[in-house]
């Protein structure tokens, strides 16, 4: 018997008064009302990202039976809820594919979760989308209390808030869905966590301390115009971008404009001149115009890369330039990161770096536009060239001239 709706209707009617009746107490928190909250969400993420009705129907299936372990350990409720589902299952004659995909969803919510499907990566999600809603702090203080009446000891708030803050700023969404629907509430929820920490409170007093004893420092300091500095660097780079972008654009007319007008000569005129013998010569020329001009263009703009590597000794001798993606586009994202954080710890190397970018792209641009200048010198004299000797060899020599010579 296949996956259908009647068996989800009833695992919804089963675990649910499994979860009103026998869960005990002290589950505060690990109870009915959280198991429908992490199925509606469950429901939502996957229309989101739009699940097929098989995985949502498996993923509903796990998300009514996550939690029903709670009703006989609290220690070990994930393999104890894959005992009560695959018993469900398997008296209601689902399939042994249907009961095996269950089993890893349950097990998937397991902390840390470590989801191998994106069904499990939707449910793992719904299981703690709590962390981005607005009504987290409730929920939180419910798992409070279970915690303490499963320890049997009172948790303090700040060792509460504490635990709750590094666990989520540990913790991140699986799905892209639940990023965009849940993160910004969790990191709301996260700054309102951290004020409510005494160590931070006091490392934030102790940091506000030294920022304004540095001001007091620097304000007796004559300070470089940094910020004038960094707008001219700015405002350079752009303009030599800008200029590039520029010289890429007139190069692609020229190529073009020369590829349009070669095809048509080769596809048309050329296959006249034995009918038109007095049009070989400047039917040729006009098509070594166009040839010369097109690879000038493509020469103008044809990309130079080099090896992209760069070593220590580059590094610590302020060589290499870690701005220029053809520098590093060979290295390790770790050897990168540790040679820009070299970079950025000395303000020589910065700038230094940030000056040669605008040198080399200046290089860069001087041979862009002296070949884009020749391109165009070509074309403007080839053509004019090649009219001319049309009219020529129109006007003055006929074909019975070229038949005669």
């Amino acid at each position: 018997m296949s996956l259908d709706s009647r068996i989800v209707t009833s695992a919804k009617a089963y675990a649910g008064e499994l979860l009103q009746n026998e869960v005990p107490a002290s589950c505060t928190y690990h109870n009915y009302e959280h198991t429908l909250r992490v199925v509606n969400a469950f429901i939502e993420i996957g229309k989101g990202i739009n699940l097929s009705d098989e995985d949502m129907a498996l993923g509903t299936l796990a998300s009514w039976f996550h939690d029903t372990g709670h009703t006989v350990s609290c220690a070990h409720h994930e393999a104890e809820s894959v005992k009560i589902a695959k018993r469900f299952l398997e008296e209601h004659h689902a399939s042994k594919k249907d009961i095996e995909a269950v089993t890893e969803l349950i097990m998937s919510t397991k902390l840390p979760q470590q989801p191998k499907t994106i069904v499990g990566k939707v449910l793992c999600d719904a299981d703690l989308h709590h962390l981005g809603s607005s009504d987290f702090f409730d929920i939180s203080n419910n798992l409070k209390v279970e915690r303490q009446k499963i320890d049997g000891r009172t948790i303090d708030d700040d060792e509460w808030n504490r635990t709750s803050y590094f666990f989520i700023k540990d913790h991140r969404y699986f799905t892209s869905f639940a990023q965009d629907r849940y993160g910004q509430g969790k990191e709301h929820n996260l700054k309102i966590l951290r004020k409510g920490i005494k160590e931070f409170n006091r490392l934030d007093k102790e940091i506000k301390s030294l920022e304004a004893k540095i001001s007091k420092l620097t304000a007796k300091v004559a300070l470089k115009p940094e910020r004038g500095i960094e707008t001219m660097f700015r405002t350079t780079s752009k303009n030599h971008l800008t200029l590039s972008e520029m010289a890429d654009k007139k190069a692609n007319i020229m190529i073009s404009v020369n590829t349009l007008l070669a095809s048509v000569l080769v596809s048309f005129t050329v296959k006249q001149i034995p009918d038109h013998p007095n049009m070989a010569i400047p039917v040729l020329s006009l098509v070594l115009v166009c040839l010369v001009t097109i690879v000038l263009s493509i020469l103008a703009t044809r990309p130079n890369v080099s090896k992209g590597k760069f070593t220590v000794d580059d590094i610590k001798s302020k060589k290499t330039n870690l701005l220029f993606f053809g520098n590093f586009h060979g290295m390790s994202v770790e050897e990168y990161e540790w040679g820009m954080k070299e970079m950025m710890q000395d303000a020589d190397y910065l700038y230094g770096s940030l000056t040669r970018d605008i040198f080399f792209l200046g290089k860069v641009l001087g041979k862009k536009y002296k070949m884009l200048r020749a391109a165009y010198t070509t074309f403007m004299i080839g053509f004019v060239v090649c009219i001319l000797l049309f009219i020529v060899f129109m006007l003055w020599l006929p074909e019975d001239a070229i038949y005669y010579l």
